[in-house]
């Protein structure tokens, strides 16, 4: 496994909240930028397993991200091998079966009701780009649908997570779930992983709390593929545009 600088075992004690910092604060930052700015939502992965004390120890880093009062409002469902498989399955069976699908409905809204620019056109841009490396015309329904339903089997990556939340908290929940989220994905690149989060999972509520015994308390955040990146893979290439600072920021003097 090839490991940022502050790759550890996942056998290794973890830092203190209050120790000082592991190496010299340049290479600290440096570790820190790549492991960030190196994430991207890779969509194929390599079978190459990764040992549950791997899992624990990414959870064990991102369990410190920030919460409102400390509320840490996530819960974590690990999937791997026989498990993964039936939520796979379980979720394919209703994917491809158009009229069971039109009967699911989100639990809560991702995404905007109503587009605006530039919003839909960065979000219409990264579909496309994907598209055309995979060689998916526009139009091509059954490609985009069997596409799209990767995501169901985690892009064929070892470990699925799937995140959920208590039902009776809020939109500020939601705000601390992106930061431990974001956290996850951090502390799996600097182990040399990497990630694919899925809001695609959250419409399959009703059937992932059926296979995961989740209660109705409970409502689904998204999922997310953990593994090894398949170099081979096309849609691995696809790297996103980023804004630049400038664009969203406002500075007052």
């Amino acid at each position: 496994m090839t490991c940022s600088p502050l790759c550890t075992s996942p056998a290794a004690p973890a830092a203190s909240r209050v120790s000082a910092a592991p190496t010299s604060l340049p290479e600290l930052r440096q570790a820190v930028d790549w492991a960030i700015v190196s994430r991207r939502s890779i969509r194929a992965f390599l079978p190459t397993p990764v040992s549950r004390e791997e899992v624990h120890s990414i959870l064990d880093v991102a369990r410190h991200a920030a919460s409102g009062m400390n509320t840490q409002p996530w819960r974590v469902h690990v999937l791997t091998g026989a498990a993964k498989g039936r939520l796979s399955t379980a979720i394919a069976a209703v994917d491809n079966d158009e009229d069971e699908a039109a009967t699911l409905t989100e639990p809560y809204h991702y995404y905007p009701l109503e587009w605006v620019s530039p919003y839909v056109n960065r979000r219409r841009k990264v579909g496309w780009d994907l598209y055309g490396l995979l060689g998916i015309a526009r139009g091509d329904k059954a490609r985009m649908h069997a596409q799209h339903g990767r995501n169901y089997r985690f892009f064929d990556a070892p470990v699925g997570l799937i995140f959920t939340v208590n039902r009776v908290m809020q939109a500020g929940s939601l705000m601390d779930y992106g930061m431990f989220l974001q956290s996850v994905m951090v502390a799996a690149r600097a182990r040399g992983l990497d990630t694919c989060p899925q809001v695609a999972f959250t419409r399959f509520h009703r059937v992932i709390a059926a296979e995961l015994g989740i209660p109705d308390t409970e409502m689904v955040v998204c999922g997310m593929s953990l593994g090894h990146a398949d170099p081979a893979g096309i849609e691995n290439t696809l790297v996103t545009e980023r804004e630049s600072v400038e664009s969203f920021t406002t500075y007052h003097p």
